[in-house]
């Protein structure tokens, strides 16, 4: 029974206002009152704009039930507490890859002891201890691959796409694409890939897409794309085993990479419930300055100290010796610019004015029109599903620095139809790109959203206003790695960049960080020996990952976004739960586990005889 004087509700709020988080929840278990008090709306919602430091313009995610839920589950559900640690990969672990149910994931890397030798990794994580299985391993190496560098399984997880470099003769080096059966784990078929940071990627279940490239001139040059059947059988004379789907001309030794796939499903039903055409909207209406938004980091996953990280970070940067460079610079040359490194020798700046001249003279004679209709469909289109090819080029340098944006029609999403060649004319016309979106930066890092509406890109920008007078010394890049958000449905920019990772190898070394996407969340890896996972609604940076070296890659689980991996340099790739699911994990292991129903009818059996016998005097 509570007694004594009792402060009035009002000024019990007022104090509580004053208190952190975690000392509101401890008081409430005092009395009563205090509990009523603790679990006040208006207590917490000033809570968690404080606490997270979210601008109050921006409201509370449209499915949150209330906002003391709503700081539970970002301080509760982030994926940034490390369960296991998994160390089959003697080497770099370059790249992650769930299947689509979650069920198993792919990991792609590089050994050092045994030069140029590296494993596919698979993965099983439906144990029942809750620990993560190794099911296969297959090595690239008898192909005369050098390492594999990015996986995917198909829509369907039957197939799975591993790309790699292939190594050539007189240390050429370009791509090569291999499918796996998920059945029996047998190579079904390997595709030809250059340059070899085209990855490539599934457009659906049967059928994958590559690239090539061919030179025209010293910096001048053209990418095909390849639409490629993932079983290399011939049926008929009217089903092709490949079919091109583009030619693009490239300038100034710029080529086409990281593709990608997009199926944007008319978005109705975005994954992200926030208005991003609408907010920023609002923002230009209140005179806002989009400019890029250092967030506050919620430093959950590390209890390392920033200062010890940041001299050493330091002392790399001023010996020059930054611990990726050895394993990065493995590879022959740049991707694709071996040609260009070699011809420059010999050839004068008179000879390249006139050279990207009659590149840009052959570009207007020979390239098709782009595809007016990529934004506002016709009334034939309305309601259809759209299919975009996105991929990183350029076009003032070699450094990736635009996202190329072709639609892909439904006739061209089979091999099926003419022979190879035979709809093309004579006179070979380069397609247009339908839409060309400049990051001004050196984009190192793409993913889409699960609903496939949003591109995420990891980027290092230039400096303001630099200009750029040589395509092959492009501008220095920034430390900072910015995190841009464009809209699909209306292929601009949305939302600030996210920030809080960071890169130091320079714009000649520089390399891919891959990032992935949940429904709540965005992950990236970073230089800084750390993963970085961010709030998609609020803009925030909620965690850090901490690994012993560069964090290449990270994954969510398509089942379960509070499952997290991340794969270094340090040659482990961790698991990564949340503390929701780590107590529930907990609380299970110290239940005792309830018997099977065998067991327990047999033990039930083996009471009825015994009680039956000493009821009619049996022992």
């Amino acid at each position: 029974m509570e007694c004594g004087p009792v402060l009035p509700d009002s000024l019990v709020l007022e104090i509580f206002l004053r208190l952190p988080h975690d000392a509101v929840l401890r008081a409430g278990l005092t009395c009563r009152q205090w509990q009523a008090v603790s679990r006040d709306e208006f207590l917490w919602r000033e809570l968690f704009y404080s606490y997270y430091r979210i601008p109050r313009s921006v409201p509370r995610h449209p499915s949150a039930v209330s906002w003391y839920r709503e700081f539970k589950r970002l301080f509760d559900c982030i994926p940034c507490v490390e369960v296991q640690t998994l160390r089959e990969h003697s080497d770099q672990v370059l790249h992650l890859a769930f299947s689509h149910r979650g069920h198993r994931f792919s990991s792609c890397s590089k050994d050092c002891t045994v030069k140029f030798s590296f494993f596919t990794q698979l993965w099983d994580t439906e144990r029942p201890d809750g620990n993560i299985s190794l099911v296969h391993s297959a090595s690239m190496r008898p192909f005369n691959w050098g390492y594999t560098q990015f996986s995917q399984f198909n829509p369907d997880d039957s197939l799975l796409l591993v790309s790699g470099v292939y190594l050539g003769p007189h240390h050429s080096s370009s791509g090569e694409i291999a499918v796996i059966s998920m059945e029996n784990y047998t190579l079904l078929s390997r595709v030809r890939n250059k340059p070899y940071d085209v990855f490539g990627c599934w457009l659906n279940e049967t059928h994958l897409i590559s690239g090539n490239l061919h030179w025209i001139g010293n910096m001048t040059s053209c990418s095909v794309l390849w639409l490629n059947k993932a079983f290399q059988n011939v049926e008929s004379e009217n089903v092709n085993v490949v079919k091109r789907l583009f030619k693009i001309q490239n300038m100034n030794a710029s080529t086409i990479r990281t593709v990608m796939v997009a199926h944007c499903r008319r978005h109705d039903s975005p994954d992200l419930l926030l208005d991003y055409e609408a907010q920023s909207q609002a923002r230009r209406e209140r005179g806002e300055q989009q400019h890029p938004h250092q967030p506050l980091l919620f430093d959950l996953g590390t209890s390392e100290s920033d200062e010890e990280e940041e001299d050493e970070e330091e002392r790399r940067r001023e010996t020059g010796s930054h611990g990726l460079s050895c394993g990065r610079l493995a590879q022959p040359t740049i991707s694709g610019l071996e040609h260009v490194f070699h011809s420059r020798k010999n050839v004068g700046s008179r000879e390249l004015q006139i050279e990207a001249h009659v590149a840009q003279m052959m570009g207007r004679a020979y390239t098709k029109a782009p595809d007016s209709n990529l934004i506002e469909p016709t009334e034939s289109e309305e309601g259809e599903d759209k299919t975009y090819l996105l991929f990183t080029t350029g076009s003032l340098t070699y450094s990736p620095h635009q996202i190329g944006i072709k639609r892909i029609k439904p006739d061209q999403m089979t091999t099926s139809g003419p022979v190879l060649g035979e709809e093309r004319s004579s006179e070979e016309f380069f397609d247009s790109l339908d839409h060309v979106i400049d990051i001004h930066g050196h984009i190192i890092g793409m993913g889409l959203s699960p609903d496939h509406r949003y591109l995420y890109v990891n980027s290092r920008a230039w400096p303001a206003g630099c200009v750029i007078s040589d395509p092959m010394s492009p501008p220095p890049i920034a430390e900072e790695i910015d995190m841009h958000v464009i809209d699909l449905k209306t292929l601009r920019e949305e939302r600030r960049s996210l920030r809080a990772h960071r890169a130091f190898t320079p714009n000649d070394e520089c390399f891919f960080i891959f990032l992935d996407v949940s429904r709540d969340f965005v992950a990236s890896g970073a230089e800084d020996k750390h993963g970085y996972i961010w709030d998609r609604h609020y803009n925030i940076c909620l965690a850090r990952l901490a690994h012993d070296d560069v964090v290449n890659s990270v994954a969510f689980s398509p089942a379960d976004q509070e499952l997290l991996l991340s794969a270094s340099d340090d040659s482990t790739v961790k698991v990564w739960r949340s503390p929701r699911m780590v107590r529930l994990a907990q609380a299970s292991s110290c239940q005792p586990r309830p018997r099977g129903l065998l067991s327990s009818w047999l033990m039930r059996s083996s009471k009825n005889s015994a009680l039956a016998g000493s009821v009619n005097g049996k022992p």
